[in-house]
């Protein structure tokens, strides 16, 4: 039997600007004010797809965690060997799983690092190589504004025709530079602009959620719905009645309540007892609101098999960026979308040895490939939608993107 390989697990105690320790190759990461997780190096990866790709990134995350002798000092959430994550949206395009050869990680002021190997605990970068500038151009993407506003009105037409009550249709932009663009400058930018947002980078997906799809913490779940927006203004007392008029926005709160209803459910077969609010709170963010729900439960614990990969599984694709029903949202999608959406609206985050980990919706972000940049937006299309004002809303959800980039 071949020898059981080293992932130790230390304190470092001291404070920790996290995204300034990143490597200037395949950066992974997932933080929120500057706690979280960073990690650099591959000890190994894999990809999966199909119906079954959840199931297979389980198999595949305990083949590996079988080769390891955790020794861990730490005790904590996130400690030991991570699994990083993001899935695609469709099930027939690639997902990506990462086990970093070194973690290093931060919380409440307190810092850890973890590393694979029987090597001595390595040294942490005292100067990281410098940040890459870059010149972009700015193009279209895969559907022109028009084209998008097309399907939107399309789309409009199915609610009002069939059993379909939303659908949420995305679109992109393609951005080119003139020299391989730097991850880590984006993802500084995103973090300076958006603290409460979580900072995430895998296989080169690099963006800012606000939704958080799934926290697993010692038998408790939580999932952030978001579902209903509004642009801000800048002006303070402008932008609060504008959050008043979303809490009463019928259009919003319809879409909102799908969102909501599909987790709750999706999440009910798992737990005790789920907790899920009368009404959503208005999330204000740097640039747009959003109605947000926390939708909490306790997983039953006599269901031993019950994970992150068996929640994800009914998690995704929520309404909140599908649909609702879901299987006619997703055919609709497929039909009069016109692009692919890749890894984006997908499962996005880290995992721990013990099933702990958090998981947000893969918005607010890119995928970059060398020298481009598609960024993504998608909006909730309900039977009171406008195309105008949902191209509007999109063209709000890329700023964040367009800022970074900037």
């Amino acid at each position: 039997m071949p020898s059981l390989i080293p992932v130790t697990s230390a304190r470092l105690g001291n404070h920790l600007p996290l995204l300034e320790l990143l490597p200037d190759n395949a950066p992974l990461t997932w933080v929120r004010g500057g706690d979280g997780l960073v990690g650099w190096g591959s000890y190994a990866s894999t990809v999966v797809k199909g119906t079954n790709r959840f199931a297979d990134a389980r198999t595949w995350w305990h083949q590996q965690l079988e080769k390891f002798a955790i020794s861990d000092s730490v005790h904590a959430s996130g400690t030991g060997p991570i699994l990083f994550t993001s899935f695609s949206f469709d099930p027939d395009e690639d997902s990506v799983l990462v086990i970093p050869q070194i973690i290093v990680g931060m919380r409440n002021g307190s810092s850890w690092i973890t590393w694979i190997g029987d090597q001595a605990q390595p040294e942490l970068l005292e100067e990281v190589p410098l940040l890459q500038d870059a010149e972009f151009n700015w193009g279209d993407g895969s559907l022109s504004p028009a084209e998008w506003q097309v399907r939107v009105a399309k789309a409009i037409k199915e609610i009002e025709d069939t059993k379909l009550e939303k659908v949420v249709l995305a679109r992109d932009l393609k951005i080119n530079s003139h020299r391989p663009i730097d991850a880590r400058k984006i993802l500084r930018n995103l973090s300076a602009e958006y603290p409460s947002t979580w900072i995430f980078a895998v296989d080169g997906l690099v963006g800012a959620t606000p939704e958080l799809l799934l926290r697993l913490s010692r038998g408790m779940v939580t999932s952030r719905v978001l579902a209903g927006t509004i642009s801000k203004t800048g002006d303070d007392e402008k932008d609060l009645a504008l959050a008043a008029s979303l809490a009463r926005s019928s259009k919003d709160l319809e879409e909102h309540e799908y969102a909501v209803r599909s987790v709750a459910d999706a999440l009910d077969p798992f737990c005790t007892s789920t907790n899920v609010p009368e009404s959503p709170f208005v999330l204000h963010l740097a640039n747009v609101m959003h109605l947000a729900t926390d939708v909490t439960g306790a997983l039953i614990e006599s269901k031993k098999s019950v994970d992150a990969f068996t929640i994800l599984e009914k998690l995704h694709p929520s309404a909140a960026v599908c649909g609702t029903p879901t299987n006619v949202a997703a055919d609709l999608i497929k039909r009069i979308e016109g692009m692919s959406r890749g890894r984006y609206a997908g499962p996005v985050g880290w995992l721990d040895a013990r099933g702990d980990g958090e998981l947000g919706i893969a918005l607010r972000c890119g995928q970059i490939t060398v020298n481009e940049i598609q960024i993504y937006a998608g909006c909730g299309i309900v039977a009171g939608s406008n195309p105008e004002k949902e191209l509007s809303e999109s063209s709000a959800k890329f700023a964040p993107m367009r800022s970074a980039l900037n």
